[in-house]
């Protein structure tokens, strides 16, 4: 016996053996089935979030788990111990996203259930579904017949759904909030809609995460929520990734796997710390570099793929403007603080305190970085108090991050610290001009009363 096929949901893994049986294990108590389903034998399983779709070798789906969404039919609450027929037959492919499914037939007929809050379920609406509801490509004119609806696979993120066609077109339905579908813009799709990315061959998703991967027989592909930000059209990866895990590893801030790859009996397996060794090694490292950063006397060096696939600033600029450059004469930044953006670029360590916050608040921003903007900001909120704000106040300014759990901290700091002592100055027998002084300010400081 071995293993032909393993899936996992938020709390259970389930495993499917080459003599078509499946195997769960977990720690909840919902699970508790034997830890094995004997009377039946199986060809394929999917796990959703919260349960588990499994395709009979008769080709009759079956489903187990929670039902909050309808993602197992019917109208109960769950079935953790019982299998329930779906009723849906003849079926070829299956796939799940957190919450929702979608099959195909021998026909090739497309089938989608549960949640549909996005438009994942491909139906047009909104609606969440407990049972089956067939979905259909766009109508087009007769003679367009440009379109092979002949499904190759489906794979299911989050809150969205690809299909692959056999002729290397890829579609897509759900959420687009981040970019998950390619499109270009951030607009969810509750119908089919074809990606800008030709010549297809493979495609993963995670049920967990908000991107798509594609693979075109020599290169992979990317878009949606990535450790640079949101890329809402599919980009090439550099590197020259070998799977789908590393090519997750590339985009992602925790490296995950994709199971068994195709080659059925090769497992793969991605150790983070091996991988942020590795990368480690390409900073300056002055064995093993194809370009260096000149600050003042001194020189970082590093790799240009690298520092293309870890930022888009870099991406930009190794692409255009310093292209054919093997030196990059750095300015504007100190070489303590321009080492410590690009250490962290290779593996994740930064330090961030009042005496740096200015300069890297400033990199992240030029540099059009999301991450470090978020880390800069967090600093921001975490160490703001009434000693410190009177320093903070122009950076928050400048930035225009007064936003959100900051500016309500800053609200606070001031009604309950500041305020205070504002009035109690204002009141003292010693200081008889200050409410006048205090008055002209406010009434002609148009400024501040342009609310």
């Amino acid at each position: 016996m071995k293993i032909a096929q393993i899936d996992s949901g938020k709390n259970f893994v389930a495993i499917l053996t080459d003599d078509g049986q499946v195997y769960l294990a977990s720690d909840s108590n919902n699970w508790k089935i034997d830890n094995v389903i004997n009377c039946d034998r199986f060809k394929m399983i999917r796990c959703g979030r919260d349960h588990l779709l499994l395709l009979r070798q008769d080709g009759i789906i079956f489903a187990m788990g929670d039902n909050h969404f309808g993602q197992i039919t019917g109208h109960f609450p769950s079935s953790y111990r019982t299998m329930i027929n779906t009723g849906i037959e003849n079926v070829e492919l299956i796939a799940c996203g957190q919450f929702h499914n979608i099959v195909v037939t021998n026909s090739g007929e497309i089938y989608s259930w549960g949640s549909n809050d996005c438009g994942q379920l491909g139906l047009g609406d909104n609606r969440d579904r407990n049972k089956a509801a067939l979905v259909k490509f766009p109508d087009y004119d007769d003679d367009d017949d440009s379109i092979d609806t002949k499904i190759k696979n489906i794979v299911a993120g989050s809150n969205h759904s690809l299909f692959l066609l056999e002729n290397g077109q890829l579609w897509g339905c759900g959420s687009n909030s981040v970019g998950e579908l390619g499109l270009g813009d951030k607009k969810n799709q509750s119908k089919l809609t074809k990606i800008p990315i030709e010549n297809v061959q493979k495609i993963a998703c995670s049920k967990f995460h908000n991107f798509s991967l594609a693979h075109d027989g020599s290169s992979y592909y990317a878009w949606g929520k990535t450790i640079n930000g949101d890329w809402l059209s599919p980009r090439k990866l550099d590197g020259l990734p070998a799977s789908f895990a590393s090519a997750a590893a590339m985009i992602l801030s925790s490296p995950i796997t994709f199971g068994l790859t195709s080659t059925i009996y090769v497992f793969e397996y991605n150790d983070p710390l091996l991988a942020i060794q590795s990368i480690s090694r390409l900073f300056n490292n002055p064995d093993d570099f194809d370009v260096e950063f000149i600050i003042g006397e001194q020189c970082i060096r590093a790799w240009k793929c690298y520092l293309k696939m870890a930022s888009v600033y870099f991406c930009r600029m190794f692409s255009g403007d310093w292209g054919e450059n093997n030196r990059v004469i750095i300015k504007d930044y100190s070489y303590d603080i321009y080492y410590a953006y690009l250490r962290w670029l290779h593996d994740g360590y930064i330090r961030i305190d009042q005496t740096n916050i200015d300069e890297l608040f400033d990199i992240a921003n030029c540099y059009c970085d999301e991450r470090l903007q978020k880390q800069c900001k967090k600093f921001i909120g975490i160490d703001l108090n009434e000693q410190t704000l009177i320093d903070y106040l122009p950076l928050i300014k400048r930035y225009e991050i007064g936003t959100g759990g900051l500016q309500n901290k800053i609200s606070h700091l001031t009604m309950e610290n500041v305020m205070p002592k504002i009035i109690d100055n204002l009141l003292a027998d010693d200081n008889e001009n200050c409410m006048e002084k205090f008055l002209q300010w406010f009434y002609f400081e148009q400024s501040f009363l342009e609310k």
